[in-house]
């Protein structure tokens, strides 16, 4: 991951969307963004994302996922109280990851977002 460049990072173990506890996970403000650099060969990303419990059923997020600049997923608006949503991604061939969380307002910034069960498959 690229601290720098990077939003602030919560890697944490029984992060809850929508009543539903997830072995672990990333969570993240509303607005964030966080750059990982691939070391290896790498095929997919997999994550379910959603309004992190901790919000009391709050906040609008969108969600993105893009590679070397392109961007190969977005959610729909996610809102809290909203089950989690599942992220598949082909990696096949990049060098970079960016996981973006976009807030719906101003006051969505301020909350939290969640990537659970984020994963990379790589050899």
């Amino acid at each position: 991951m690229r601290i720098g460049e990077s939003s602030w990072v919560w890697q944490r173990y029984g992060v809850s969307i929508d009543g539903t506890r997830y072995a672990h996970g990333v969570t993240v403000h509303g607005e964030s963004s966080v750059t990982i650099d691939l070391n290896r060969e790498c095929s997919a990303y997999r994550a379910l994302v959603g309004a992190d419990d901790m919000n009391l059923m709050l906040g609008k997020f969108y969600f993105s996922v893009y590679a070397d600049g392109v961007r190969l997923w977005r959610s729909g608006m996610i809102k809290g109280g909203d089950p989690a949503v599942p992220v598949q991604v082909d990696l096949t061939g990049r060098r970079t990851v960016r996981l973006v969380v976009e807030p719906h307002s101003h006051f969505d910034k301020l909350l939290l977002a969640d990537w659970a069960e984020s994963k990379f498959s790589c050899r």
